[in-house]
């Protein structure tokens, strides 16, 4: 199992490229499903979650390649034939993006079987919005031994009200509705840069969607889909770590290839904590403006402060002056990096979904473990500014959606080196 090893004191010095959006491409992957021809998507990053995400359309039957490099991270996905439409539990165990392939298979083929999803163990995220939304297009669904078993002749037009707002089911259900007979309507969208991602990518295969990117989202069915070449959105989350990178080391780091109108929420917070912010047309330069300073967040959904984004300001926290009061309005259990930090010195209490973090408080190494994605960046961007040398273990839960992220770090400054144990890599 591969470790971390971060040496404290280095300001991020330089430029730094952010890849494609792990969240966007993973619904874009699945969106193949809906057509027997070839879908050719660009600026794929490489990361655990895209080969997860190979392993289980190729179990199903479809042809998928995946190039790096020359290829300009670009994979062919072809399912002309789906012969075994089933997310198998062994493959989609670690990732809960897997709940993103039961409306495109059903639409497809009639049928879908899906392992209820994986993922970081962060808090609940109800399938049951998806399961709703698609019996209201007239699917029937059964759940047995951890599977559910959908089956529907053909899906038909809908109009569903999101309970709670939702990305995957947002997506799910706009994936379906391609297909389905009839127009759909869904009131209480998700808005997420991700969520207009994949319409576009659908579009391009000849869906007919209205209103991507607003709380209401018309879909005319259409009775087959075709190929499509779509480019990936950049790494909002990734984006933002980065800038929350060079900020903490009190740096001069511009972050390049990213999409500057996706990071409006945060970039107001840093600004607001005394940190100079550029902003070009696709980079974000973030510069030291001496002391940083307390401020408040309270995630929500987009365009609000993103909940994946929410640890590694709680980071950031923990070097400015006075008291910060962070709110988790998304998910109920986003708290589990707040124990590593207080390992390391931060001053952090906790009251259901508040915490409240007292600084500047120095920060030491010590050993700490990584318990999901977005906690395993905050503890490394603290570990840039401990004193001494710290270990993160578990860093396997950041592999899964950063791409290089030791290397790029690295490259800008700072002293971080990955360590496998006697049975993992060198």
């Amino acid at each position: 199992m591969d470790k971390f090893v971060v040496r404290g004191g280095n300001p991020l010095l330089g430029t730094i490229k952010v890849s494609g959006a792990k969240n966007s491409a993973l619904p874009c992957m699945a969106a193949a499903i809906l057509t027997e021809d070839e879908v050719i998507l660009e600026n794929i990053p490489q990361v655990n979650d895209i080969e997860t995400e190979r392993k289980l359309l190729t179990s199903m039957g479809a042809e998928v390649e995946l190039g790096y490099g020359r290829a300009q991270h670009r994979t062919h996905i072809k399912c002309a034939i789906l012969s075994d439409p089933v997310a198998k539990y062994e493959i989609v165990k670690t990732m809960r993006a897997s709940s993103l392939v039961l409306g495109p298979l059903i639409a497809r083929t009639g049928i879908a079987r899906v392992a209820m999803p994986g993922g970081c163990a962060i808090g609940g995220r109800p399938i049951d919005l998806h399961i709703n939304g698609l019996e209201a297009m007239g699917a029937t669904i059964t759940q047995d031994h951890g599977y559910l078993e959908a089956r529907a002749d053909r899906l038909k037009g809908a109009h569903i009200v999101f309970d709670k707002i939702t990305v995957t089911g947002t997506e799910d259900l706009l994936m379906a509705a391609t297909l389905a007979e009839g127009e759909s309507v869904f009131e209480n969208c998700a808005r997420e840069p991700e969520v207009t991602d994949l319409a576009a990518l659908l579009i391009a295969m000849g869906a007919k969607i209205e209103g991507a990117g607003t709380g209401t989202i018309r879909i005319q069915g259409v009775s087959k889909l075709h190929g499509a070449r779509h480019r990936i959105n950049p790494d909002r989350i990734e984006a933002g770590t980065f800038l929350i990178a060079g900020a903490i080391t009190g740096g001069d780091l511009n972050v390049d290839c990213c999409e500057p109108k996706h990071l409006g929420a945060l970039i107001t917070k840093l600004e607001q904590c005394g940190v100079k912010i550029d902003v070009g047309i696709d980079h974000v330069r973030v510069r030291s403006g001496g002391e940083l300073k307390a401020a408040d967040i309270t995630t929500e959904e987009y365009p609000g402060f993103p909940t994946d984004m929410q640890a590694q300001y709680m980071a950031l926290a923990t070097q400015a002056e006075g008291t910060s009061t962070v709110i988790e309005n998304i998910f109920e259990n986003r708290f589990m990096h707040v124990q590593e930090l207080i390992r390391m010195g931060a001053n952090i209490t906790i009251s259901g979904r508040t915490a409240t973090v007292r600084g500047k408080t120095p920060l030491q190494s010590a050993a700490v473990m990584c318990s999901d994605l977005r906690a395993s960046a905050s503890l490394v961007l603290a570990a840039l500014v401990a004193d001494g040398e710290t270990i993160l273990d578990r860093v396997y839960h950041l592999d899964r959606g950063y791409e290089h992220f030791e290397e790029k770090l690295r490259g800008v400054g700072a002293q971080i080196r990955r360590m496998g144990d006697v049975f993992g890599r060198k």
